[in-house]
């Protein structure tokens, strides 16, 4: 459905025929880290994510996994770092 509170004619998933559905029922601007990113735009004299409501809590367990402008590390040692249960598993069935 399209925005009709603060990013006006934008297709948001949080919409709903009630209005914005996220927490709060508006979207929050930006925050420091957002800056660069290919995925802000400009509505009313604000910054906003076009991808995500609230981009400070993205940006709260580390990168944001919508963030365009930075790159993923790789481990020191080049390996991939495999999930634990994972591993056991594909040990198991003998892989």
């Amino acid at each position: 459905m399209k925005c009709i509170t603060i990013k006006k004619g934008v297709d948001c998933a949080f919409m709903s025929s009630n209005g914005c559905s996220y927490d709060g029922g508006e979207c929050y601007p930006i925050v420091e880290k957002c800056e660069g990113c290919q995925r802000v735009r400009e509505f009313e004299g604000k910054i906003y994510c076009n991808s995500y409501p609230d981009p400070a809590a993205k940006w709260d367990h580390g990168a944001c996994n919508f963030a365009t402008h930075i790159q993923a590390t790789v481990d020191k040692s080049g390996q991939v770092k495999i999930n634990p249960l994972k591993a056991s598993k594909r040990a198991a069935r003998g892989r």
